[in-house]
């Protein structure tokens, strides 16, 4: 099959895609049940409600009426007239569902399973086989609902923001093909090219403490369980960073992760290095305080915000964090590309001033889309300059939005 052939593949009746169609859906029912069952889907009521509806409807035959404003009325009691921009309930749902299908298929042990997927940018979710039959098959085949009939001619195309959201190395092969080319291009590829494996550095509990050279004095006493709770991680910083793991398997780059308490000063002189997460993460804040764009706070009023070295004054993208988790409205993020002068090695940032910023920050290094802005932006020649961008996503009872560009410097 033609790289070409892979990701526009024609979409077909399941009369003539498969001989068994109603035993290919009861295949997807089952697995639909199984993603519904796991944690990340069963302390929510929102996610599992919206996920079941669009592969029911789609399973159906419907998938034509999974429209934003339709599933706003039918699924979440909105009126038929309902502004989507004001009240974007369907579009966060949705949001939040594609990452944690992305995360439950990043697990051990789920390449045989059947894939659910909900492409960006469209409600209606898509069925794959397992990896592991895919790769006996050498050509993946899509469950298609019943009575489906597409128009002449109409192609479904498998955007790139799907392989980032798998993570599925299996097609590592093709998505290198896909993934130079694209605007993901010049931003990741001075740092992929760099000599090392890159390192994935995560934010640990709580507030960051110091960070050193060399391991703690007492690491050598610490027990089990002592570590055990240093080494508990933000859903937000692993949800940013499955989607920063999954871009690197596509490209077919080996990578290794650590934790901030973990990670030594030589583990940073080894390769590149992502650093994710903000004040929880020690070697984020000691990289940040010598760039124009930093994360600051006040104790003493729990305000927490982005300063602008140039204007410390200015507190435009500032957050209280005491605030109610359902009436916050808004979060900021840095995201910083730079090759830090104490290491010599180049380093990308994904720091939110809360959680959602951070989730914000991995959705803006991993979707083109907003690499593309990036680029529509930046001087000539940034491909290889050091950047920092701030960005701000809107927060909806409890969900991070899309980001939005509201700053940037190149150097």
């Amino acid at each position: 099959m033609s790289q070409r052939r892979f990701y526009e593949q024609e979409l077909v009746p399941a009369s003539r895609g498969l001989a068994e169609p109603q035993v290919e859906r009861d295949a997807v029912r089952e697995q639909l049940e199984r993603i519904l069952a796991h944690p990340l889907f069963t302390h929510s009521k929102r996610y599992p409600l919206l996920l079941r509806w669009v592969v029911e409807r789609t399973l159906e035959g419907h998938s034509a009426q999974l429209k934003e404003r339709t599933l706003g009325a039918e699924v979440f009691g909105r009126e038929p007239s309902y502004d989507t921009n004001t009240d974007p309930v369907v579009r966060i749902t949705a949001g939040e569902i594609r990452k944690r299908i992305a995360l439950y298929y990043h697990e051990a042990g789920r390449e045989n399973e059947v894939r659910i997927e909900l492409p960006c940018g469209s409600y209606v979710p898509e069925f794959h086989r397992p990896l592991q039959a895919e790769r006996e098959a050498k050509s993946p085949v899509e469950v298609q609902p019943a009575m489906a009939r597409p128009k002449a001619g109409r192609t479904t195309v498998l955007k790139p923001s799907y392989l980032i959201g798998t993570g599925a190395a299996m097609l590592a092969g093709l998505a290198i093909w896909f993934f130079w080319g694209s605007p993901l291009d010049p931003f990741w590829r001075p740092f992929l090219d760099s000599p090392g494996t890159p390192l994935l550095c995560i934010g640990g509990r709580g507030i960051a403490s110091e960070v050193s050279a060399t391991p703690a004095p007492d690491s050598q006493t610490i027990t089990v369980t002592d570590q055990i709770h240093r080494e508990y991680v933000a859903f937000s910083d692993a949800t940013t960073l499955t989607m920063l793991a999954g871009l690197f398997q596509a490209k077919g780059r080996p990578y290794s992760m650590r934790i901030g308490s973990s990670t030594t000063f030589a583990d940073l002189r080894s390769g590149p290095v992502v650093l994710v997460g903000g004040f929880n993460n020690g070697w984020t804040m000691r990289l940040l305080s010598q760039l124009r764009y930093h994360l600051a706070r006040d104790p003493a009023t729990n305000v927490e915000w982005i300063e602008d070295r140039t204007n410390p004054a200015k507190r435009d993208w500032a957050v209280d964090s005491q605030t109610p988790n359902l009436k916050l409205t808004e979060d900021y993020a840095i995201i910083s590309r730079v090759t830090d002068p104490a290491t010599e090695r180049m380093v990308v940032v994904a720091a939110g001033v809360l959680q959602y910023g951070t989730i914000a920050a991995g959705e803006f290094l991993t979707n083109p889309k907003y690499l593309e802005a990036l680029a529509r932006q930046a001087p000539s020649n940034w491909q290889r300059k050091n950047m920092q961008v701030v960005i701000a996503t809107k927060v909806i009872n409890g969900n991070s939005g899309p980001p939005s560009i509201v700053a940037s410097y190149f150097w």
